[in-house]
């Protein structure tokens, strides 16, 4: 819930790094409170109100994780595009979160985990 709510905190903080750990973790958060919304929604009949609202809510916090993410592998925030290719952009997107950081520093600041190159 740390890495959650750190995430929350530099909802638009798109500068510096996020460890894998802090990304995967906060998408983990959102998904189980997503589940729990969306369990609400349905059984009090608000359709997807609650939902919906969150989902708003969470978009810029979500895309400052995603984006600061992309710094710690040295890439620039406009990777985040690539999701819009089909089955592609899906794959390399994956692959993008889940490669281990830039040892060192790199162009977007010192590396979250403290490795020096």
């Amino acid at each position: 819930m740390k890495n959650y709510m750190k995430a929350i905190e530099n909802y638009v903080n798109f500068t510096g790094r996020a460890r894998r750990e802090e990304y995967w973790l906060f998408w983990l958060a959102n998904f189980v409170i997503q589940v729990i919304l969306m369990t609400i929604d349905a059984s009090v009949g608000t359709g997807q109100a609650l939902f919906m609202l969150y989902s708003l809510f969470i978009f810029l916090p979500s895309l400052a994780v995603t984006v600061r993410r992309l710094h710690d592998s040295n890439r620039s925030g406009w990777w985040v595009l690539i999701a819009f290719i089909p089955v592609v952009g899906l794959i390399a997107g994956i692959y993008f979160m889940v490669v281990d950081s830039t040892p060192g520093d790199n162009d977007f600041g010192p590396n979250p985990k403290g490795i020096t190159a």
